[in-house]
């Protein structure tokens, strides 16, 4: 795509980002029939199917870049993407649902279900910090150490997070008392088998998949016209690019009334994508996270400090909004603003 015109780059920018759009929508609905059908429950749901499926386009351009051995690129788009996905929350709150008297998300979806994946994130996190520290050569059979304990680390967290979901000794199991209520059956549900539900999931996950790697090529196409660095074009238009599925699956759970699903796609997506350094690693037979170079690192920290943020908000649950948005949200906002200011001298 190197050699288009810039004008016809964005028209095809845009195109692929309203398909991923709407995909982004119906794999929302299909995984809300799905949980109910399956008894996999908002936050399992969150954590695993709709994860995974709005991070297709991830997936696709980390396996390309190891497979042509260009293993910056992977570790730039997975690090530099989580940061801008916690703050899609920031969007989720500020426009999922709007009105006098309505509380911040993070009052709404009170669990502690949720707080056990917003620490799932930040532990993964830090095993990432920890292992671009350790030296090359430590390959064992095409693995190294760090990221076999980011595995572990997340499918720990999915045993825990599937056993909160189930019974946790707090009151109410761990939901708030005044929370939002768990979703009554929607009319997707009435009108939607299981049958289609799964044929949907998986053609909007094929959509979501082939647009997202036309986004990141038309982008990273276009950014190279425009003089845009890699580390910056990866944290900012990349990533806000990869996490279109996230927002627009994110306001539909939320107008379902499903606001953990919502928060759960998030931090669900947060702490699978580091799972992808394995693949990389596997792929490559290289170590992987030695590559990752100062800003992705510094984007790591930041990520993790905005996802612990929100932990507080969810246990504190303020009630009060900021320029229509819970204080938890706006304290994420102005951090973010403030990385991203930083990233500019740390990427020099």
């Amino acid at each position: 795509m190197d050699s288009l015109p810039l004008a016809l780059l964005v028209v095809i920018f845009v195109a692929a980002a309203a398909v991923v759009w709407v995909a982004g929508i119906q794999l929302s609905k299909a995984t809300d029939v799905l949980d109910a059908r399956l008894h996999l429950g908002s936050a399992l749901g969150g954590l695993i199917v709709l994860a995974v499926a709005t991070n297709l386009p991830e997936i696709a351009i980390t396996v390309s870049a190891a497979m042509a051995g260009n293993l910056e690129v992977a570790v730039g788009n997975i690090l530099g993407g989580i940061a801008l996905q916690t703050v899609v929350l920031v969007i989720l709150d500020a426009f999922g649902k709007r009105g006098r008297g309505v509380k911040p998300l993070t009052y709404r979806a009170a669990s502690l279900t949720l707080v056990l994946e917003g620490l799932v994130v930040v532990a993964v996190l830090a095993v990432v910090i920890a292992g671009s520290q350790l030296p090359d050569g430590l390959e064992v059979l095409r693995l190294t150490p760090d990221v076999v304990l980011i595995a572990a680390l997340w499918i720990v967290g999915l045993i825990l997070v599937q056993r909160a979901g189930a019974h946790l000794p707090w009151h109410e199991d761990g939901r708030a008392p005044d929370a939002t209520p768990k979703p009554a059956k929607t009319t997707d549900r009435k009108r939607m088998g299981t049958r289609k539900a799964v044929v949907v999931f998986s053609l909007s996950a094929l959509a979501t998949l082939g647009a997202g790697v036309v986004l990141e090529r038309a982008g990273d196409a276009a950014s190279s016209q425009i003089g845009l660095s890699g580390v910056l074009f990866g944290a900012t238009v990349l990533a806000l690019a990869t996490s279109l599925p996230e927002i627009s699956t994110g306001l539909q759970a939320i107008r379902q009334g499903d606001d953990n699903l919502a928060i759960s796609d998030i931090f669900g997506g947060n702490a699978f994508l580091p799972v992808l350094f394995l693949l990389a690693t596997v792929i490559s037979g290289s170590a992987v996270l030695p590559r990752a170079n100062g800003a992705d690192i510094y984007l790591t920290a930041l990520a993790a400090l905005l996802t612990l943020v929100y932990v507080v908000g969810l246990i504190f649950r303020p009630r009060r909004r900021l320029i229509g948005m819970g204080v938890d949200s706006f304290v994420v906002l102005v951090l973010y603003a403030v990385g991203v200011a930083g990233l500019f001298a740390v990427a020099g």
